[in-house]
């Protein structure tokens, strides 16, 4: 992956729904989008998965799927984004070998260092701020922090975590070339126009 591709939206639980905010990410150029279901059927997110890879198949989006290489692999997603306690990326690799990128969320510049070994093709730093979206919590960073893990990073790096379009400059300043958001897009009734927001923020300070 580039160093730089601006916005990764992560698609949970949208005020519209999953497809159209796929929709909305490929009209308005997206480099990626993840799909994160969290607490429904295999079936239902497999179905799910269906519908966003026919969405950005033929598109420059990148679909990632959240947490499980089986069900990326199954739906021929681009990739998958695993956590800390989720299979390991060497041994995802090796079983999954029509994947070819792999995300890896850090929450400590411990874990962005030891990332180095582990050969992720791009990192999550956060939770930046506080949020909501994950029912136990990591320890929320700050900008100081955050600004430490992405100048250790080895890999492209992506910063998470309560980010929004008021947030995102002092992000940017703090030396985020990547943001991911989750609330700021799908909690819109609208969110190719939320999209595009986050979109000029971004342009006008990178």
């Amino acid at each position: 992956m580039k160093n730089s591709f601006g916005l990764y939206l992560v698609i949970t639980d949208p005020a519209t729904s999953y497809e159209t905010c796929a929709d909305a990410a490929v009209r308005a150029g997206l480099r990626v989008i993840q799909l994160r279901m969290k607490h429904v059927s295999r079936e239902r997110i497999v179905a799910t998965a269906k519908s966003l890879r026919a969405i950005t198949a033929g598109t420059s989006t990148l679909f990632i799927v959240n947490d499980d290489p089986a069900i990326a692999a199954e739906v021929g997603a681009d990739g998958v984004h695993l956590g800390q306690t989720d299979l390991p990326i060497p041994v995802a690799r090796e079983r999954f070998p029509s994947l070819k990128i792999f995300g890896l969320s850090t929450h400590s510049l411990e874990q962005v260092e030891a990332a180095r070994e582990l050969t992720p093709d791009y990192i999550g730093i956060g939770p930046v701020y506080a949020t909501p979206t994950k029912e136990i919590p990591d320890a929320t960073l700050g900008l100081e922090t955050m600004r430490k893990m992405l100048s250790a990073a080895p890999v492209p790096a992506v910063a998470i975590g309560g980010i929004d379009a008021e947030r995102l400059p002092d992000v940017l300043r703090a030396g985020a070339q990547n943001f991911a958001v989750v609330r700021a897009v799908c909690g819109s009734p609208d969110p190719y126009a939320a999209i595009r927001r986050l979109k000029d923020t971004y342009k006008t300070l990178v």
